[in-house]
């Protein structure tokens, strides 16, 4: 099964709507091509199957729990470093997936981590949306 990814609004789609122009341009720094190229591939995975091994799904309950959907975070970097997760939700509609975050992986040994991720909103849909908290 093939899954439509949509951007959340309005952080997830202004970020990826500006990497897309300025790569098309030839206007990313090295770090931004890099991490352009990351998301991409992840994005292609996630889109074919969201349980490919090299994502490393899994749900974040403590996102599930604030947001009132199913949160799942994938792996696009896992250097210690600068490890980096996506996270996203199933919907709006059958087979769609929506981005709704990427972000740096949280310090796990910190207290209520999780819930200090901003999460964008799943794009208009006449049967679900997710309000912001």
């Amino acid at each position: 099964m093939i899954f439509t990814i949509h951007m959340g609004v309005p952080e997830m789609r202004a970020l990826w709507d500006d990497l897309l122009a300025r790569g098309q341009r030839g206007k990313l720094s090295g770090e931004e091509r890099i991490f352009f190229n990351k998301w991409s591939k992840a994005l292609d995975l996630l889109s074919g199957n969201p349980r490919h091994p090299g994502l490393r799904t899994h749900e974040i309950d403590d996102l599930s729990r604030k947001f009132g959907v199913k949160v799942w975070q994938s792996y696009l970097k896992n250097r210690k470093s600068d490890a980096l997760r996506m996270f996203w939700a199933y919907g709006p509609q059958r087979h769609d997936i929506t981005i709704l975050a990427v972000e740096r992986h949280p310090d796990t040994g910190k207290r209520k981590v999780y819930e200090r991720i901003p999460l964008s909103r799943f794009p208009s849909s006449p049967s679900r949306s997710q309000g912001r908290n």
